[in-house]
């Protein structure tokens, strides 16, 4: 596959089997904008994550599958990141020999780990008011989608990833329990990168919120234009609905117009308009001929009215518009835990690694 170029190229020099030596970077860059706006976007987080130098450790809860280790050598490999595999010694070691990767991974066993019951006192302390004696937290730590969010929490690590064999709410659930939302934050939400053509959208929220308030709405358009400015992607945010500015009034037309009012308010930062129409939002022409008094035309940023519509539209265009999706990125939460979607590939994987290592370096940066 074209993405795998560079690192073959890399280890064909390593080898000698290549006779000419090449700048990897540069040919990194190059690949990236020859193949279009998918890769570039692509390019721009990965090389995010390698300034990292490798040095921020990602937790991975599914250590023992298969195309989890084969992305944690990919990410070693190439400088994105430090993977730890949570999973049992004896298996995952198993696994690597039948790939017959030379690779001598960090694995930590939940089973046979000398730090448990310092893991499973601080769970305690988390949730001994909802319920939670410390006989139960020592069991409960053991899990690997608890056990994972907590290494972030007592500072093995600095990201993790889970979600390839479980649904969200498995890994979401948990996560939450231990780091509970960002700071200024009271909801988390997901968000997918979409690449259509030439052009990128965010689209949110699609994983977490079912069905939001205008405020909840208002917060999940503030976190979507955040991270596009991560992206240093200018937001322009559209509001959707099934009504244009007023053109159909019903409650729920209603409750994004109230979200749209919230959020210019609370951050008049941002370019917002709405409610309106998809069509509207993404097609500049029916803005300038019916709408021209909105403030925004060529909508990048899609905030949608529920997670039903959310979900259902990205994973139409992603099957029947030929588009990438690159997600879910789940934004809000109090640490860099992400989430991969149910049998993901090993460039999914790798990717959703390095929006969390770029997401710890933002933190640290802030």
């Amino acid at each position: 596959m074209l993405w795998e170029a560079p690192a073959v190229a890399e280890a064909a020099m390593k080898t000698g089997v290549a006779r000419k030596k090449i700048d990897i970077d540069k040919y990194r860059e190059q690949l990236a904008f020859r193949l279009g706006k998918g890769e570039q976007v692509r390019h721009f987080i990965m090389n995010k994550a390698r300034a990292s130098a490798g040095e921020k450790r990602i937790a991975f809860a599914e250590g023992e599958e298969q195309k989890v280790i084969r992305a944690a050598y990919q990410i070693q490999d190439e400088g994105i990141g430090t993977p730890v595999l949570i999973g049992r010694r004896s298996v995952i070691e198993e696994q690597i020999a039948s790939l017959s990767l030379d690779y001598m991974p960090q694995i930590v066993d939940p089973g046979d780990f000398s730090g448990i019951d310092k893991y499973a006192a601080a769970y305690h302390d988390l949730r001994k008011r909802k319920g939670l004696s410390l006989h139960k937290a020592i069991s409960a730590v053991k899990d690997p989608n608890v056990f994972a969010p907590l290494m972030v929490k007592m500072g093995d690590a600095e990201a993790c990833v889970s979600g390839l064999t479980y649904d969200y709410p498995q890994v979401i659930r948990p996560a939450l329990q231990i780091h509970h939302t960002a700071q200024g934050s009271s909801r988390a939400a997901g968000v997918y990168i979409m690449i259509i053509d030439d052009r990128v959208f965010l689209f949110t929220d699609a994983t977490v919120n079912i069905d939001p308030t205008a405020e909840d709405l208002a917060e999940i358009a503030s976190l979507a234009a955040d991270f596009a400015k991560q992206l240093e992607i200018k937001p322009r945010v559209a509001f959707l609905s099934f009504s244009n500015f007023g053109s159909a009034p019903h409650p729920l037309s209603a409750k994004v117009q109230d979200a749209v009012r919230i959020t210019k308010m609370r951050r008049p930062d941002l370019v917002v308009d709405g409610e309106m129409q998809a069509d509207t939002a993404v097609v500049s022409e029916i803005i300038e001929a019916r709408y021209p008094f909105s403030a925004v035309k060529d909508a990048n940023v899609l905030v949608f009215p529920s997670l039903e519509s959310a979900n259902i539209a990205y994973k139409l265009i992603a099957r029947l518009g030929n588009a990438k999706a690159i997600g879910p990125i789940l934004l809000g939460v109090g640490a860099p835990v992400h989430v991969l979607q149910t049998g993901d590939e090993v460039i999914n994987i790798v990717q959703i690694a390095a929006v969390a290592v770029m997401d710890a370096m933002h933190r640290e940066e802030k």
